[in-house]
């Protein structure tokens, strides 16, 4: 096929996109309007010499085919959103740990979970995350979510788990590096209480291959602990100082204080159930 074919051929084809509607016109340049929004659906071009009229989108076919491509886009990125949550936390109930959803009993952590998403892309280049320590029951882990469903929103792939699962998982697999390492994966790893797992030297060094693996590339990591700022600066044990040394060179420091929501909960159910028996 010559080259003039296959010029001719294309031409044919965009004249058959393009169908003309009714109320389509034809200007007093000889090329063909929309009725409606009165824009070129034919143009004039010269190949080889010789004037050619192919059909091509007017304005409304243009804003049609964009607004398409966009609701398209935005369907593909849902769905790609959705699978995230579902990949990235173990407990279903942890994926309505929101910022919509907070009480706002701790502003001050809230707003600097904010900030932290806010300032997410910088955070990932520095390979900075967060250490958020305090009590029991304080909002540590729903803190944390809150980070977590904030970025997959965003498209980021966040994983919420705990050295327990995963040192439990490593436990029943041959391939134990191939699984440290597919935690790599992720934009943000979240950790949830730390110093929960089995004190083992099994489990001391899995531990520190996952801390040691992002720590070395540089990837975030937001880690929550019952345990103390003093505790995790000053640890009796070498093997977990390495870990903790890494911890704290990488994560900022956030103490999360106030009274236990996890208790107030409790006692909130226990009312409850105290009004429905006639117990009160």
């Amino acid at each position: 096929m010559s080259i003039q074919q296959a010029v001719d051929n294309l031409i044919e084809k965009s004249k058959t996109a393009i169908q003309k509607n009714e109320g389509d016109y034809v200007g007093e340049d000889g090329l063909l309007y929309c009725g409606k929004c009165h824009t070129k659906k034919q143009t004039e071009v010269i190949v080889f010499g010789m004037k050619r009229r192919p059909m091509c989108l007017c304005k409304c076919e243009t804003e049609k085919r964009d607004k398409e491509e966009a609701e398209k886009k935005r369907i593909e990125f849902e769905r790609k959103v959705k699978n995230l949550r579902r990949a990235g936390f173990p407990e279903s109930n942890m994926q309505e740990w929101t910022f919509e959803n907070d009480d706002m009993t701790n502003s001050r952590v809230t707003n600097a979970m904010k900030k932290y998403v806010e300032n997410f892309d910088e955070m990932k280049k520095q390979g900075k995350g967060l250490l958020l320590y305090g009590s029991v029951g304080t909002g540590k882990t729903f803190a944390a979510c809150e980070v977590a469903n904030a970025l997959i929103d965003k498209g980021y792939p966040v994983l919420v788990t705990n050295f327990a699962r995963i040192i439990n998982a490593l436990q029943a697999t041959f391939e134990k590096q191939e699984y440290i390492d597919s935690f790599n994966r992720f934009s943000l790893l979240v950790i949830d209480d730390l110093s929960a797992e089995r004190d083992t030297s099994f489990a001391n060094e899995q531990v520190f291959q996952i801390i040691d693996a992002r720590y070395r590339i540089k990837l975030p990591m937001i880690i929550t602990t019952n345990l103390s700022i003093e505790a995790l600066k000053n640890p009796q044990d070498i093997n977990k100082q390495r870990i903790y040394d890494r911890i704290l060179e990488r994560c900022h420091p956030i103490e999360i204080v106030g009274k236990s929501k996890r208790r107030n909960k409790i006692k909130e159910e226990y009312n409850n159930m105290q009004e429905i028996l006639g117990l009160n």
